[in-house]
């Protein structure tokens, strides 16, 4: 395009002015280019501009003796359409450090700098490789509601909410209505919000979260477990292929991980931990402490199967060889669990006698048991925590950092 007349705009990065000449640095989503202004007209189109001002630029490219830019655009009209008041809240640029905290409060202009607005976009296209991966394998998208009128899963940890004259929760997981789905749609996946009413004050806990969650008739626990296999290495190969100015922002480099992936049982879980020291019953759930032990002898993603019923949620299935067990798994990647799933109960009658066992009152279920009368198919699913799958592959220890507006204990604003 030398020699052609062009329009571009963006925000204002640097400015350098050398006698008549002044230099400046455009940035839009797109990357960077170098504008040059020439003779004391063009000071006075400049009067006033600041940093990160946005401006429209008319002119001409042509070729550039600057290091970092083989062709400029010679510019001979300029438009300021907003100016950036100074001093800023934080450095959009990153030359000076910030603390979360502060770049949280200016969200916006904290994506101005190159290394945050890589892992929002590298975000964007593991979306993109989720949803291709799952529609390719048969899954259909859908919406269920965040505003309900029971505890969707029995759990204490819900917001609750005045919902006109009723008493309202939001949705903590789509778990009850991805169940009922599989009657008629037979394999579905979401991706949403959801909340958890949790004071958890660590790097890796929200409590409004995006989490991907299926269900699938006629699949076991180990069929959604190859289905989530397959998500989580497609999103690393796409994004190794299709984002390499992110990886290079973040200093980092996306790899394909090994598969397939380790499978684990609690109980072998258990005896490994008993070999490092660390005596635990049967049944005695895995704290943060025996994660990171397994973490180190089991690196990258691997699963933990066959839990004890006792520590799973009333719709999961035990097995068939041992009630006391379930068919459920968790994956992890070290000490980080970044998804829970398994095979659910269709059978009403156990449906009922789980939730009474659990403390539960059926009651509650009246909405959901029902459809288990219209002809439920056997299914397994499992939900995926992406905020945490975004921390593993920008290789970023705390969420916060990967979401956009978190959300935690402390924090409800901007």
């Amino acid at each position: 395009m030398e020699g052609k007349n062009v329009v571009v705009g963006g925000w204002v990065e640097d400015i350098r002015e050398l006698g008549k000449l002044i230099f400046l640095t455009l940035r839009d989503v797109t990357g960077v280019a170098q504008i040059v202004l020439v003779g004391e007209d063009s000071l006075k189109q400049t009067k006033g501009l600041t940093k990160q001002s946005v401006i429209k630029v008319t002119g001409m490219i042509q070729k550039s003796k600057a290091r970092d830019f083989a062709y400029e655009i010679k510019s001979n009209k300029i438009d300021i359409l907003t100016v950036a008041i100074h001093p800023l809240p934080i450095d959009p640029i990153g030359r000076l450090e910030s603390n979360i905290d502060n770049r949280l409060n200016a969200r916006a202009l904290d994506l101005r700098n190159q290394k945050t607005a890589a892992i929002f976009k590298l975000r964007h296209h593991a979306l993109v490789s989720i949803r291709k991966t799952l529609t390719e394998k048969s899954f259909l998208e859908v919406n269920t509601p965040k505003l309900i009128g029971s505890a969707s899963e029995g759990g204490a940890n819900l917001f609750s909410l005045k919902y006109f004259e009723k008493q309202a929760y939001l949705a903590q997981s789509p778990q009850l209505y991805k169940e009922q789905l599989t009657i008629g749609l037979e394999r579905v996946f979401e991706i949403a919000s959801y909340y958890r009413a949790e004071k958890s004050h660590t790097i890796r806990h929200l409590t409004e979260f995006t989490s991907v969650d299926i269900e699938a008739a006629f699949m076991d626990y180990s069929d959604v477990m190859d289905v989530l296999e397959s998500v989580i290495v497609d999103v690393f190969e796409y994004t190794a292929k299709n984002c390499s100015a992110e990886q290079k922002a973040l200093d980092i480099e996306i790899k394909k991980p090994s598969i397939p992936f380790e499978r684990i049982t609690y109980k072998k879980a258990i005896e490994e931990l008993g070999c490092d020291g660390i005596k635990l019953e049967a049944g005695d759930d895995l704290q943060d402490a025996h994660l990171r032990k397994l973490g180190e002898r089991h690196l990258g993603f691997y699963f933990l199967t066959d839990w004890p019923m006792k520590l799973k949620p009333f719709y999961i299935h035990e097995k068939d060889d041992d009630p006391s067990l379930s068919r459920s798994f968790d994956l992890q990647y070290g000490y980080l669990e970044l998804s829970s799933g398994g095979t659910r109960l269709h059978n009403p009658v156990k449906l009922k006698s789980r939730l009474i066992e659990q403390g539960l009152n059926p009651v509650q279920f009246e909405d959901h048991l029902r459809a288990f009368d219209w002809g439920m198919p056997p299914h397994s699913g499992w939900g995926l925590g992406l905020d945490r799958l975004m921390s593993v592959l920008t290789n970023i220890d705390n969420v916060r950092e990967v979401v956009l507006y978190p959300r935690d204990p402390e924090r409800l604003f901007p």
